[in-house]
């Protein structure tokens, strides 16, 4: 199989790190965008095959956006994944006393970051020859239910699976396909204070299970490595017994 060209977003740490790995490891060359340059290059040293480029990348920035593509194309040529997963968030917040600042913060990052990375794909994967390509976004268990105090949050993860859905229904004509993954506990720094407990409707504290990265990690692979011809618009993986079905 001719050399297979990925960008993922976030992938100094977490989801991101574990995703950027698997498709290293099963040969793909793999973009690695994040903040800061320390843990992805920590990221590309752990791979144990493939080639990795290290694109320290705000994906806030439209100017960072540009130059994290530019470097791909430069480099590589093309691209044919991209796995959008750069994201955040602020603390639980009961949306009385959710702020602007707080609202504008994750905005950036999880819907208008998204699309700046998206887009920029879209016109590459549109542009090049043989044209055609894959974008994966990160959505949420929180695409399809909140937790209490996470209106920005999860208002930006219902937003995601509009904007999946239209990437895929544009892309068509030029045979780009666009899916979602909806993540529920992967055990990250991200999800680290659920050892601790976490909010729950009744207003109780309850630790909830998690699960390890990789099994995320696979699920990305999967939906990276279909033939053309075929796509999975929407893909949730959840830790076992979490509490997402019925009443928990």
């Amino acid at each position: 199989m001719a050399e297979r060209i990925a960008i993922i977003t976030g992938a100094g740490s977490g989801v991101g790190r574990a995703a950027a790995l698997a498709l290293l490891d099963d040969g793909y060359a793999v973009a690695l965008a994040g903040r800061r340059r320390e843990p992805l290059e920590e990221t590309a040293s752990m791979a144990k095959a493939g080639q990795s480029l290290v694109v320290p990348t705000d994906v806030t920035s439209p100017d960072a956006v540009g130059a994290l593509f530019a470097a791909v194309q430069e480099k590589f040529g093309r691209l044919d994944v991209l796995f959008n997963n750069a994201g955040g968030n602020v603390p639980t917040t009961n949306f009385g006393d959710f702020t602007f600042e707080q609202w504008t913060h994750v905005v950036s990052v999880n819907l208008n970051g998204m699309f700046l990375c998206a887009n920029a794909a879209f016109r590459m994967m549109r542009e090049q020859s043989p044209k055609g390509g894959r974008i994966i976004n990160n959505g949420s268990i929180s695409a399809h239910v909140p937790r209490p105090g996470s209106a920005a949050y999860t208002s930006t993860k219902h937003a995601i699976t509009g904007l999946t859905k239209s990437i895929s229904l544009d892309g068509r004509a030029f045979d780009i396909q666009c899916g979602q993954i909806d993540i529920g506990n992967a055990a990250t720094p991200m999800t680290a204070r659920m050892a601790n407990g976490v909010m729950q409707p009744n207003g109780t504290m309850m630790v909830e299970p998690r699960m390890d990265a990789e099994s995320v990690a696979r699920s990305v692979l999967l939906m990276a490595n279909l033939p053309r011809d075929a796509n999975i618009q929407f893909l949730m993986v959840a830790a076992d017994k979490m509490p997402f079905a019925g009443r928990g």
